[in-house]
């Protein structure tokens, strides 16, 4: 009968579980960087202009990203390295030991909630399983997870180093789902949302006022039918029932 074959296809691509970023999706993260690279520009002024700085910076750090992975900890390095090569040897040990402060300083950050995080999860948790998948320093974002008390909302925490389409296909096949069964939510639409879509699986996008320049993509989706927009984390149960 064809309208079983319909009613089979509806429930076969249901949404069961939800996948969260973390940084800039559930609580500040992008705001914390920039507040250090602000810094780290006025330290090297009297050597490069700012748009100097933050364009060595970035070519330092995405050379070094196979190395270092994501976090607080492989911008700091990053830092140094840069800030080594841009004044020619000469930046001097107090320089480099208030760069060094800036990471710690990074890295002891309370953690920020975005507004309506708090309110919303609970709720979402009574009808899907949730899981919560970051990428970045294990040790950092098992901590900020902690500090967050929004752990206990999660089926399983999943800490990786990329996000791409092999990471998602293999987390789908590790909690037994099919991507037609997931939906992703982030603010980046490049590690968040374009690589569930490929797999067949729905995202919903929920913007940051600030992307790092690597997260950053030509345009949105919008023609996808299993991707919506929000601007609030509070719309997002309604575009989940949407999808």
């Amino acid at each position: 009968m064809d309208w079983l074959a319909g009613l089979d296809a509806y429930f076969a691509a249901m949404i069961r579980c939800i996948g969260f970023d973390a940084d800039d999706t559930l609580w500040h993260n992008e705001s914390i960087f920039a507040r250090a690279q602000e810094r780290y520009r006025q330290l090297l002024a009297r050597h490069h202009p700012p748009a100097e700085v933050d364009r060595a910076l970035f070519a330092t750090e995405m050379r070094n990203l196979p190395l270092y992975g994501y976090g607080v900890k492989g911008f700091l390095l990053s830092s140094i390295e840069t800030a080594i090569d841009l004044t020619g040897g000469k930046i001097s040990a107090a320089e480099i030991r208030e760069i060094i402060a800036t990471g710690h300083e990074m890295l002891a950050h309370p953690v920020d909630l975005l507004p309506d995080v708090a309110a919303t999860l609970p709720t979402l948790s009574r009808d899907y399983r949730l899981l919560l998948i970051t990428k970045g320093d294990l040790q950092h974002q098992e901590r900020k997870i902690a500090a967050s008390g929004l752990g206990a909302h999660f089926h399983a925490v999943e800490i990786l180093s990329e996000k791409d389409g092999a990471t998602y296909e293999r987390i789908l096949q590790r909690h037994g789902l099919s991507p037609a069964e997931f939906a992703m939510v982030g603010n980046s639409l490049k590690s968040d949302i374009l690589p569930v879509l490929a797999l067949g699986g729905a995202g919903v996008h929920v913007p940051y006022h600030i992307t790092w320049q690597h997260e950053h993509v030509e345009a949105a989706p919008d023609d996808q039918p299993r991707f919506r927009r929000i601007e609030r984390f509070a719309e997002l149960p309604a575009a989940l029932t949407g999808l």
